[in-house]
């Protein structure tokens, strides 16, 4: 599809979602969260801590999480688990294949097509955004920003306008629609937060502009050029996009809840994810982000000299923490872990691998406040028990 006519198309398609505003269900109150429900851990091998696994997933529901889909790979064996329930109302088993809302590990098949794109010539990562995309930016962006300044959070960029960002802000609003376009203008009519290049600050805004740039060097949708370049070599069969304002998720799915800032426990299973597009829109399972993570890793998706110096190296910036679409982290005695989470209201996702493959991680869980400053307990404890933290 064009870009001038996928422009069109999400603004023809905003008002779609009034359609399902009866899908949703409203405060659940009186839902009790601890009550029983069956519990069910699948395992394979013998390598992972498949106790300390089983133990991170006991008691599902509670008051953190109503399910939770593990996956944990490597070279020692794999491990999968299943906990929870697949909605509050009927309390049947969570679904051990379901889809979820993947958050900002969108962010990395986003840096992977860019990369992909820098390969074949199209992008060069030290162009600037200005070139790219003649009149984006205002008067006020003195100095130019260039593509990898953006897949590395150091852009100088201020976030744009959200539905709703935390604590489930914007509930209300889930039906409503805000385009990318609308999200970066609302961003650049701010003027810039500081140089480009002087500090990392860790944003979407950065992603949604790269989205913009695919489709402009492409002549082509970003959600057709993640399936071309992404999805389809690493066999992400089941994995998607909402297509602009559509809040559903297609598919199997396991509902998620969100609770409020007044104490209110809401399902959010339906709600319109187009302030985040390229930056956090993506539907995906377990299994098709333990593959993305493999042929990510692997060199198949980027040529591995670019994945190296762009994706496994940090930009020389203070206290910086992230790659293009990565975050480092230092796990002590050696270890160090690559990995990217996600936040949409009722779902928390993650994954995590050393760079050897050695170990990975993949999980969903269905948190009850996803987006919470402090780390949702029970992906501590997934945490802790997969990579001895």
């Amino acid at each position: 599809m064009h870009v001038r006519n996928r422009v069109h198309v999400r603004v023809r398609t905003a008002c779609a979602a009034l359609v399902v505003l009866g899908l949703t269900a409203g405060p659940l109150a009186g839902t009790a969260l601890a009550a029983p429900s069956p519990t069910t851990v699948v395992r394979e091998a013998d390598g992972p801590n498949r106790k300390a696994l089983c133990a991170a997933l006991a008691g599902l529901p509670d008051k953190d999480a109503t399910a939770a889909l593990v996956r944990v790979g490597g070279t020692d064996g794999s491990w999968r688990g299943r906990a929870g329930v697949h909605d509050l109302v009927s309390n049947r088993k969570a679904l051990e294949h379901a889809r979820f809302r993947a958050g900002s590990t969108t962010k990395v098949v986003t840096a992977a097509v860019v990369l992909s794109l820098a390969a074949d010539g199209l992008i060069d990562l030290d162009g600037h955004v200005q070139t790219y995309l003649p009149g984006l930016l205002s008067d006020d962006f003195k100095k130019p920003i260039t593509v990898r300044q953006l897949l590395t959070f150091t852009s100088g960029l201020k976030p744009g306008a959200t539905l709703g960002e935390v604590n489930g802000e914007g509930y209300e609003r889930r039906f409503e629609t805000l385009t990318p376009e609308e999200v970066v203008a609302s961003s650049v009519a701010q003027g810039p937060e500081f140089d480009p290049g002087e500090r990392q600050q860790y944003a979407n805004i950065d992603y949604t502009v790269l989205g913009l740039l695919i489709e402009k060097v492409t002549g082509d949708s970003y959600e057709d050029q993640a399936a071309l370049r992404v999805l389809r070599p690493a066999k992400m069969h089941h994995t998607s996009f909402p297509g602009g304002p559509d809040p559903r998720i297609h598919g199997p799915h396991n509902r998620g809840y969100q609770k409020l800032a007044d104490g209110r426990l809401v399902d959010a299973t339906e709600w319109n994810m187009s302030d985040r597009w390229a930056a956090g829109d993506m539907i995906s399972t377990t299994a098709d982000l333990e593959r993305l993570l493999f042929a990510l890793f692997r060199g198949e998706l980027v040529p591995q000299p670019l994945l190296e110096k762009e994706m496994f190296t940090l930009p020389d910036v203070p206290n910086a923490t992230m790659s293009a679409g990565l975050q480092r982290y230092d796990a002590g005695d050696g270890t160090v872990l690559w990995l990217k989470s996600g936040a949409r209201p009722g779902y928390s996702t993650g994954l995590a691998a050393t760079r050897d493959l050695s170990r990975t991680l993949v999980y969903s869980v269905n948190a009850t406040d996803a987006k919470a400053v402090a780390p949702n307990p029970v992906v501590e404890r997934i945490l802790r028990a997969t990579f001895g933290l």
